[in-house]
């Protein structure tokens, strides 16, 4: 499939969804891109279809939740099969988050929610099973995200 091409109807779409997709209508994108409430609909739908838009989810605070420790596990694999590991990964209860990285020795960053430290233990052992290398192991203190400005106008 040919990689999409994003106009500025798309980019500014994009944009609105980053910031507050629950609570935005279609309308109120239409208002922001000077399309029609429809078009805009229709824009979504093909950003979806297309693999541009893969999701939608909530931004948990996991420490208001009951899960306050939050560790990024650097992860040692094979160079071939690194993305092989993803979905696997993502299957273990507690893993949130895979990433493949392209340099240096530690290749996948995993990120795991748990109550307490001691529940680590079962996930990193898990991850070993796998044939995986855990490198190191950081504690998050906080965490926060922003919109990727590129798709405001």
């Amino acid at each position: 499939m040919a990689e999409y091409e994003l106009d500025a109807v798309d980019r500014e779409i994009l944009y609105a969804l980053q910031e507050e997709a629950r609570n935005l209508s279609s309308s109120e994108i239409a208002d922001r891109t000077d399309a029609s409430s429809s078009t805009v609909r229709k824009r979504i739908q093909r950003l979806e279809s297309e693999g541009v838009i893969k999701g939608y989810s909530a931004n948990i605070d996991y420490t208001k939740s009951g899960y306050p420790i939050r560790m990024l596990l650097f992860c040692t694999a094979p160079i071939p099969d690194r993305g092989e590991y993803i979905d696997d990964l993502l299957e273990i209860s507690g893993v949130v988050s895979v990433q493949e990285l392209i340099t240096g020795e530690r290749n996948l960053l995993v990120t795991v929610v748990v109550e307490n430290d001691r529940a680590v233990t079962p996930i990193a052992q898990q991850i070993a099973d796998m044939g995986l290398t855990i490198t190191d192991e950081v504690l998050v203190r906080s965490h926060r995200s922003t919109s990727f400005d590129e798709f405001s106008s």
